[in-house]
């Protein structure tokens, strides 16, 4: 059983390598955003309240974003592990994700680290936002904008997991199958 968190700034490939990572492992892959998406369309009470906030065009607030990821990570099919992607995002959530786990009886086991050159994302993220259509990633001062959150919000997170022992660092950047084949051999797969 593996538990695992995925990380690194926009662009650095995380939401793709969450995918085969989670497949070549064997556990479930769960980001937020598709935790906000079923607990919408299942119409939980949960889902409504993010609804409300989603709607806004506001971010889920932690407290909120909180029990939906406790409430995903007690379903029988995270039992056998799973790999968060865009949880937690700060060193309040992560502390919040070490009490879940608590009540869950579990440790977290790894915290995979995507590093890239700020240049190099900011290229990618104007390239996605042509080929995508995210208009999110289309102007450069936004992109620099959330680059420079993650360095100030998530970036004392992985140092606090750092102190832990918990990072494997996996340069981002290259083919996807040159990044997938540097993660798997930072996990020892």
């Amino acid at each position: 059983m593996t538990r695992m968190l995925i990380v690194g700034p926009q662009g650095s490939g995380k939401g793709t390598q969450a995918k085969l990572v989670s497949e070549k492992l064997g556990i479930l892959a769960i980001s937020t955003g598709d935790i906000f998406r079923a607990n919408i369309k299942g119409e939980t009470e949960l889902g409504q309240e993010a609804k409300k906030f989603v709607d806004a065009g506001d971010l889920v607030p932690d407290s909120l974003t909180n029990r939906l990821v406790e409430d995903r990570l007690s379903w029988d099919d995270a039992a056998d592990g799973f790999l968060l992607d865009g949880y937690p995002r700060n060193r309040t959530q992560a502390a919040t994700l070490d009490e879940i786990l608590s009540r869950l009886g579990v440790d977290l086991d790894v915290v995979l680290e995507l590093t890239a050159d700020t240049d190099e994302l900011t290229q990618r993220l104007k390239h996605r936002a042509e080929t995508e259509g995210r208009a999110d990633d289309a102007d450069e001062t936004v992109i620099r904008r959330r680059l420079e959150l993650f360095e100030n919000e998530t970036r004392p997170m992985i140092d606090e997991y750092k102190t832990r022992d918990l990072v494997k660092q996996v340069n981002g950047l290259g083919s996807v199958d040159e990044v997938n084949a540097r993660i798997l051999k930072a996990l020892n797969v």
